[in-house]
């Protein structure tokens, strides 16, 4: 049984994932860099999308699946781990892209621009046992098709 929480949860990123096709990311990304990412799912092998906080660095996109800081890591998280190729949709341009999960001193790096960037991650961090991690997404070439 899925929580009403997770559910809430699941409608709000379906609700922000609409409107940001339908403005092409012109709304709901006012002074933060919100994407979309898109996945297969490695049960359902459907495509999943979700939208989510990234920086740039180095010319790939940088996200962080801190989940809010639930005990689990997030679905896309695993889908990724399954298939590392995905797509990024950012302000109605799509890219084709690898990830890669971050570690070592890169990870320590990448925490601290990302928690500089936003603050709540030290604060989601404090409510898990788990190590958030964090993904780069690599742009793959236009003529690279998510497989």
């Amino acid at each position: 049984m899925v929580s009403f929480s997770k559910r809430l949860l699941q409608l709000a990123m379906f609700i922000h994932t609409l409107i940001y096709r339908l403005s092409h990311g012109r709304l709901l990304n006012v002074g933060d860099h919100i994407i979309l990412l898109t996945t297969i799912g490695r049960k359902s092998g459907q495509m999943r999308t979700v939208p989510l906080y990234s920086v740039q660095d180095g010319g790939a996109y940088v996200v962080i699946g801190s989940y809010g800081g639930a005990d689990a890591h997030p679905a896309w998280y695993h889908n990724l781990q399954a298939r590392a190729h995905a797509l990024v949709t950012d302000r109605g341009q799509t890219l084709p892209v690898s990830a890669t999960v971050v570690e070592g001193a890169e990870y320590e790096r990448l925490w601290a621009v990302l928690t500089t960037e936003n603050p709540n991650y030290e604060r989601y961090r404090s409510r898990t046992a788990r190590t958030i991690p964090i993904v780069r997404l690599h742009h793959r070439g236009a003529s690279q098709p998510m497989p």
